[in-house]
Order: structure tokens, then sequence, then C-alpha cells
């Protein structure tokens, strides 16, 4: 959605911007041209491997840009080390990149075969294969369920812990002919492949994310000067359920009692939501990159 991120965020020259989930740079280019010649932004990502894509990217904007690898979770302390106390815009694009879906062997893919990775820093943690071949059969049910959504959770993970009793679960493939096996045909659904909920769960179990997302959205929040704003794009509904309900607690004031005469609590509003219901890809956008189906972007502006 590059075109309603723009329109959102309102780049402007001298601006200091950030991009916490910087992927292969086009949202960060995008904003260094519209706040040129003066704009700054720094741009953040877990994946050493989007640093250096990014880096090639967006090397002609020279010394407007920082490059900070790391989780946006922590975008206070990489603020800090810039010497960087507000910002005027921050977006963050949650999920998965499409770089790190399109390569088979960072373990993301259901489609290519790889090692069953999924961590977004390859440095150190557990990996989709830790989880799927240690954790008790009731807990990876758990994460199927509640980070995937998938109805069929708990066959799946029966079906699972079956499968490495024989062996260990090792590649993506493997997996995928274990969910395929889980899953009965006839209730495939069309629109999308067998795998996609079992892995989109233990990506998000694999790397934390619905912590990261939280905790990232008060830093930035915090780090906004009066008139800034956060775009932010989500792709999973527990993700915008969290970017919602934290947005409206920012944005709500007094919450007294509605029979007080006057209030005592003294909250006051610390933002605006700019867009109230979530913003979703145009037609001809899906029809180009059906990924971006899924996509609700919400805006708001600090006061």
């Amino acid at each position: 959605m590059p075109d309603e991120v723009i329109a959102f965020l309102k780049p402007v020259d001298g601006g200091i911007y950030l991009d916490g989930t910087l992927g292969g740079g086009g949202h960060a280019s995008l904003i260094l041209e519209r706040s040129s010649p003066g704009g700054v932004l720094v741009g953040m990502d877990r994946d050493p491997e989007a640093i250096e894509a990014a880096g090639e990217k967006l090397k002609m904007f020279g010394g407007r840009v920082h490059l900070v690898r790391g989780n946006f979770s922590d975008l206070g302390e990489k603020l800090d080390l810039l010497g960087i106390a507000g910002l005027d815009g921050f977006l963050l694009d949650l999920g998965i990149s499409s770089h790190q879906i399109d390569t088979g062997e960072r373990g993301f893919s259901f489609i290519e075969d790889g090692p069953l990775d999924m961590r977004m820093e390859r440095s150190g943690g557990m990996t989709a294969a830790d989880l799927v071949n240690q954790l008790p059969e009731a807990e990876l049910a758990s994460i199927i369920s509640e980070y995937g959504e998938e109805r069929w959770s708990a066959r799946i993970a029966a079906f699972i812990v079956g499968a490495r009793a024989k062996k260990n679960i090792e590649t993506t493939l493997e997996l995928v002919d274990i969910i395929k096996g889980a899953v009965p045909k006839a209730k495939w659904d069309e629109r999308i492949h067998p795998a996609t909920r079992t892995f989109q769960g233990l990506r998000i179990a694999v790397n934390l994310e619905l912590e990261s997302v939280e905790k990232g959205l008060r830093g930035g929040i915090g780090r906004l000067k009066s008139g800034g704003r956060a775009v932010v794009i989500s792709f999973h509904s527990l993700e915008d359920r969290i970017v919602k309900n934290i947005f409206r607690e920012y944005a709500s004031g007094c919450e007294c009692p509605r029979n007080f005469p006057l209030c005592v609590c003294g909250k006051k509003p610390l933002l605006n939501l700019v867009t109230r219901k979530p913003v979703t890809a145009s037609a001809s956008e899906v029809m180009f990159n059906p990924r971006s189906r899924s996509a609700k972007m919400r805006v708001i502006e600090k006061i």
C-alpha cells in the first residue's frame, strides 16, 4: 500500500521518520523522496539480509539514512544511540517480507523446501523445528490455534506428534505434508494453502511478534512530536486488534463514570484517530499483489 502510506504519513522536508520494519526499503525510499532534500530516515530491521538489501537500495540518499539492525520494539534505545529525541512520523509494516517468504532456506515458505527455521534473526533463539519437535501436543495446538487461527489445530498437533515419534521434522515440506494429511481435503480453503495458518502461528511464536508489536507501538507513540503521525499495517487479526486497542487507549480522554458532574481522573487524549476503520488495499493492488488482500492500515496523529 505505498500510495496510502505516503498519503497518510505526509512526509515533509526536514522531518525525521522511522521505518521500523525496513524490509527491502521500498517504503523507506518513498519517504525519503517525499521528504527531500532534508528529511532523515531511520530504518530498522531484525533481519541482517534486509539491512544489507535496503542499504544498497537507499545508498543514493547518503547521510539522510541511518540503518539500524534490531527489533522495532527497542526503538527507544536505538534512537537514543543516534541522538534522536523525537519523530515526525513512523511506519510499521508488520509480519513477514516478500523476500523472506520467497527465500526457501529461511524456512518461512510452505512452497519452497528448506530447513524449518522461521527466525527473523538467525543468530540465536528457538527455531520452528525446535517447537514442532519439542513442545507438548497441547501447547503446540494452542500456538496453532491462537496465533494461526487454525480450526484444525488439535488434529494438526496430533499428527505432528505422531510424525515426530518416528523421526524429527526438519524441513518445511515435511511439515506441509503432515498438515495436508491432518486437514481433511474436503475442508481445504480454496483461497489459501492448507499450511498457511499453521506456518503463521509458528512464525509468530518463534519471533515473539505480538509482544514486539505492543512494546514497539507504545515506544513509537512516546517518541512522536505533536502533529507527528504513525502508520501501521497489519496482516493478522491479533496484530490488528493490538494496534486498534492501543490507539484507542491513547485517543481516549476522561474515564470517569458518566454520572460524575466533573472529571476527577484528569486523563487527556494523547492522539487523534485519523482512521477510525482500517484502510484496506485497493482491488487493483490485490490483483497485482495477492498478499495485500489481508492488509489493514491504521493511522493516528499525536496531539
